[in-house]
C-alpha cells in the first residue's frame, strides 16, 4: 500500500495491476460459451494485429479469461471495452478507434444495428433452452396446427433454432422462421459470413415476400403479409420483445422465456402503448424548442438522420439544439430546463426509452417527424428504425416545398392544453431573434412571434453563471505549482506538516 500513495510518480505510472477473474458468471465451458476457437480464426485469418473485446457489464467478469486464452493462440494484442459511452447491444466503434483497433469482437445480446467502420464479429452468449418444454409450451399456445406463425427470438438462443424447427415443422407447416442477417462491410455471426445490403424492408423472389429488418431475415408466402401472422418470441421480456411489438403491433404475441421455461401468450394493450406515445407526439407539436440527444455514434446514418430532423424541426418554426452525453439520465436532462422535449437518436431498442421520470419528453425520430411533418399522418403504425424514415427508407415521407405551402401560419388547437397552436408553414430562412425584445421578425409578410428560445430563456433567469469579467483580470505569468500529494508536498517542511495533520 505504500507504493500505490507514493510521491515517486515512476512508481505509480509503471505499476502493473495482476486482475484474475476467481469466479466466472458461467460454470461450463468458455471455449464453447464464447466461441474462442472461431474467434480465433477470425483474428488469425485477417492477420489482425488490434482487436477490441467488448463485453457487456454483466459479462465483464468473464473477460480477463476470454481474452487471455484468445490472446495465446493468436499474435494480436487484445483491448478489453467494459464501459460502453451508450447502450451495450450497440458496438462501440468509438472506443475501439481511440486504442487503433483492426476489428471488434462484440459479446452478449446485440441488437444488430448495421455499423461500418471497423471489421466485426459477434459472438452471441449461448444461453441454454429446454426444448422438449419450449416445443410443448409452442403447441398448447397455438392448439390449430394451420395457424402461420413468424418464429423470432432474442439472438443469444440462435443456436438451438434448426433443432426446435425438426421437431414444430411436421405438425406445423406454415411456420416462417427468421434468420440472423447482420447488415455490414465484414460481419461474422453464428458462424457465418454476411454480406451488406440494402436498409431494412421487403423483397420479392419466386412470388414470395422476403422481409429484411432488425438484422433478421425471414420468407413470408406468396399473398401474405405480416399482419397474417402471429409471432412465437423467445426470450426474456425485454427491448427486443418491445420493439418487435411496438412495430408489429397488429400481429399477435405468444413468448417463452428460457430461464423460467414458462410460455404465455403476450397480454401488454398495444393500443394502449401506442396512445402513450401519440401523447408524446401531442407533446411535440406543442414544443418550440427541441433538444436532438444523440444516443449513438456507431449506427449506420446516424449523422443523416439528425440531419433530416434539423430540417424538419426548423420547417415546423421550433429551436433545435444538438446534444451529446453518453448514457442518459434523469440529472443529465435536468440540466436543461429550457427545452421543452428531447428527440432520442438511438438504436430500435434504445429508443423507445421510458420517459416517465424525467422533466421533459423523450420521443423518438418518428414521432417527432410526425408532428412536424406536415405530409406524415399519424396511422396507428410504428417505426422504431430512424433508418426506414430517410431517403430510400421504407417508411420515408418527404417534406411539403415551401412554395406549394400558403403563405403564413397554420393554426390549430392543442390536445393536451387547449390553447391555440400556431405552426410556421412557408418560412424556410432562419429565424432571427434578439435576447433584449420580446418580439422578433419571423418572415416578409411581417408575422410576428415569441423568440422561444435557449437565449431568451437564459436571460429571463434570475442566475445565470459565473460573471466573465473580460478584460478586467488582470494578466499574471504562470508560476510553478507544488509538487508531491497534498498531505505531503515534498517543498513543505515537516513541522508545517505535522501541524496541518
Amino acid at each position: 500500500m505504500s507504493d500505490a500513495f507514493s510521491t515517486n510518480s515512476e512508481l505509480v505510472i509503471k505499476r502493473v495491476l495482476d486482475v484474475t477473474a476467481d469466479k466466472n458468471v458461467h460454470s461450463g465451458d468458455l471455449e464453447e460459451l464464447y466461441q474462442i476457437k472461431d474467434t480465433c480464426h477470425f483474428i488469425n485469418s485477417h492477420q489482425f494485429k488490434k482487436v477490441a473485446l467488448q463485453f457487456p457489464d454483466e459479462l465483464l467478469v468473464d473477460s480477463v479469461a476470454v481474452a487471455a486464452e484468445t490472446e495465446k493462440r493468436t499474435k494480436a494484442k487484445l483491448f478489453i471495452l467494459g464501459d460502453t459511452s451508450y447502450g451495450s447491444c450497440c458496438v462501440d466503434e468509438v472506443a475501439a478507434e481511440h486504442v487503433g483497433a483492426d476489428c471488434i469482437v462484440h459479446y452478449g445480446r446485440a441488437c444488430l444495428s448495421p455499423s461500418g467502420r471497423l471489421p466485426l464479429m459477434y459472438v452471441f452468449e449461448r444461453r441454454p433452452v429446454d426444448l422438449e418444454t419450449c416445443a410443448a409450451s409452442f403447441r398448447q399456445l397455438y392448439p390449430d396446427r394451420q395457424t402461420h406463425v413468424i418464429l423470432l427470438y432474442d439472438v443469444n438462443y440462435a443456436h438451438i433454432i434448426d433443432d426446435l424447427l425438426l421437431s414444430l415443422i411436421p405438425e406445423y407447416p406454415n411456420i416462417a422462421s427468421s434468420t440472423l442477417n447482420v447488415d455490414g462491410e465484414l460481419c461474422y455471426s453464428h458462424g457465418q459470413t454476411h454480406e451488406q445490403h440494402k436498409d431494412s424492408g421487403s423483397q420479392c423472389q419466386n412470388g414470395n415476400r422476403i422481409i429484411h429488418q432488425f438484422g433478421r431475415k425471414f420468407v413470408l408466402r406468396s399473398g401474405l403479409s405480416i399482419e397474417d401472422h402471429s409471432v412465437f418470441f423467445i426470450g426474456r421480456e425485454g427491448a427486443a420483445l418491445t420493439n418487435f411489438m411496438m412495430t408489429w403491433n397488429r400481429c399477435s404475441f405468444c413468448s417463452f422465456d428460457p430461464a423460467t421455461t414458462t410460455g404465455r401468450a403476450e397480454s401488454i394493450s398495444i393500443n394502449k402503448a401506442l396512445m402513450k406515445r401519440y401523447y408524446a407526439i401531442e407533446r411535440a407539436k406543442d414544443a418550440s424548442v427541441v433538444g436532438i440527444l444523440v444516443g449513438t455514434l456507431g449506427v449506420a446514418n446516424y449523422l443523416s438522420i439528425i440531419e433530416q430532423l434539423k430540417e424538419t424541426i426548423h420547417r415546423a418554426g421550433k429551436k433545435s439544439y444538438m446534444f451529446s452525453m453518453g448514457k442518459l439520465n434523469v440529472a443529465k436532462l435536468a440540466n436543461f430546463p429550457e427545452i421543452d422535449i428531447f428527440v432520442l437518436i438511438a438504436c430500435p431498442e434504445n429508443s423507445l426509452l421510458d420517459s416517465s421520470e424525467f422533466y421533459k419528453p423523450v420521443v423518438t425520430p418518428f414521432e417527432m417527424e410526425v408532428a412536424c411533418n406536415k405530409n406524415r399522418e399519424w396511422s396507428g403504425e410504428y417505426v422504431t428504425d430512424f433508418r426506414d424514415l430517410l431517403p430510400g427508407g421504407s417508411k420515408h415521407v418527404a417534406l411539403a416545398n415551401p412554395e406549394d405551402l400558403k403563405d403564413g401560419d397554420e393554426t390549430d388547437v392543442s390536445l393536451i392544453t387547449g390553447a391555440l397552436r400556431i405552426t410556421s408553414l412557408s418560412s424556410s430562412e432562419p429565424v432571427t431573434s434578439s435576447c433584449d425584445s420580446s418580439l422578433v421578425l419571423r418572415n416578409q409578410t411581417f408575422t410576428v412571434a415569441n423568440p422561444n428560445t435557449a437565449a431568451t430563456f437564459l436571460s429571463g433567469r434570475s442566475w445565470q453563471g459565473l460573471e466573465q469579467k473580460l478584460g478586467e483580470t488582470p494578466v499574471v505569468k504562470a508560476v510553478k505549482g507544488r509538487k508531491g500529494i497534498a498531505i505531503a508536498y515534498e517543498e513543505e517542511p515537516a513541522t508545517d506538516r505535522d501541524q496541518s495533520s
